[in-house]
């Protein structure tokens, strides 16, 4: 848009369409989804965006609304184009308070700090002080998930890199207890620093790990961070499905998949990509290629031969998940614990035994925001004719 200043000097003032045009299409195609998750009376987006065709199809629960909120501002970091009326450090402000008062798990202070430091963003001192708190207590750190450790982790670093440095002392003992408590002979994360849960993971147990070890081997200067990652991220390349599908449950003690259902969507064009980035820079061979496999599974390369994507929203499908599990979890985990015990591997079922859940949540159209919102060398991604691309 082009106005006229009171000194007779035309000003061009960037219109929405114009921001929004330095996005590629896959990017635009993810801040349009957010636009239907968005809560106006909170200022934050949704938990669930239900597509089953209910006259109220956002789903809120305050803590994993709130949760979800940050990692869509962490996407948003990255995006060049913000939609207008999109005030990240308000959002930012607003939500991130949430954490002290809501039932919120610890990998959610672990993604305030990740998410102040991309955005440039001070955090509130009421959070601050809980965060020090969780940092300070290492009789704590043995109830950490790995999703918990790897996100702080992430996030000590990410403050660190912007220069806060009252982060960086946390960074060298919270690697130490993932080198000692996490990684198993196989180069599969263990999920649990203790206990019989441990050696089952899954794939986000071994995403967040392994970005965080990425993170802090760069930063540190420390190669058995780098080589830990690698190390995961090879097996995982080994493990993907035939038609690039991420494997969901893992047994780190043996090395092997002992589920690939449910095949989440996030994984396929979000969480992957986003370790895959850290292993491309690394010199990680088949780390490409195994990234676009696995985004092509969401095109309709997939078991279903079903696009995961709702155009007419740009939202995404959840997942494909086993006829019969969409609402209970037991079978997943008697059969986990079978395999673990039998010593078996498991491999895709018949697609006439598969199906989708009908939901789309927020983070996940962040985590494409997160991947994608500055890669310009994967345009038959980001561009291709689904989002609207040439």
């Amino acid at each position: 848009m082009i106005i006229s200043s009171n000194l007779g000097v035309k000003l061009v003032v960037p219109t929405a369409e114009s921001k929004l045009s330095q996005n590629s299409p896959l990017v635009n195609y993810a801040l349009n989804g957010l636009e239907r998750c968005w809560l106006p009376e909170h200022r934050r987006w949704s938990h669930i965006y239900h597509l089953d065709g209910r006259s109220s199809p956002n789903e809120s629960v305050p803590n994993s609304d709130v949760f979800y909120t940050l990692n869509v501002l962490l996407g948003m970091s990255r995006v060049a184009g913000i939609p207008s009326g999109i005030d990240l450090p308000e959002i930012f402000r607003r939500n991130v308070l949430l954490l002290t008062t809501l039932p919120v798990r610890k990998y959610a202070f672990g993604m305030a700090l990740w998410t102040a430091a991309e955005l440039g963003t001070p955090i509130p001192e009421p959070v601050k002080s809980e965060l020090r708190a969780i940092l300070v207590d290492e009789s704590g750190w043995r109830c950490f998930r790995a999703q918990d450790l790897g996100m702080l982790l992430t996030g000590v670093v990410a403050q660190a890199r912007a220069g806060e440095n009252e982060w960086v002392r946390y960074a060298k003992p919270l690697y130490r207890f993932l080198k000692e408590r996490f990684q198993s002979e196989t180069g599969l994360f263990f999920d649990a620093p203790f206990g019989l849960r441990r050696r089952f993971s899954s794939f986000a147990t071994q995403t967040y790990l392994s970005i965080a070890c990425y993170q802090y081997g760069e930063f540190a200067g420390d190669a058995s961070a780098l080589v830990m990652a690698d190390t995961c991220v090879r097996n995982l390349i080994a493990l993907q499905g035939p038609q690039g599908e991420w494997p969901w449950f893992f047994d780190a003690q043996s090395g092997r998949v002992i589920d690939f259902y449910e095949v989440y969507s996030v994984h396929q064009y979000g969480m992957a990509p986003a370790l895959l980035e850290w292993a491309e820079r690394f010199g990680r061979r088949g780390s490409r290629d195994a990234l676009v496999k696995g985004f092509n599974w969401v095109f309709g390369d997939n078991q279903l031969g079903r696009a995961m994507l709702v155009p007419e929203l740009n939202l995404t499908l959840r997942s494909q998940v086993r006829k019969g599990e969409l609402t209970t979890k037991a079978p997943r985990v008697l059969r986990a614990l079978k395999n673990a015990w039998l010593g078996n591997g498991e491999r895709l079922i018949d697609g006439a035994d598969v199906e989708v859940r009908l939901e789309c949540r927020s983070y996940e159209l962040g985590w494409i925001l997160w991947s994608f919102g500055r890669r310009t060398d994967l345009q038959e991604l980001t561009h291709n004719c689904a989002f609207g691309g040439a």
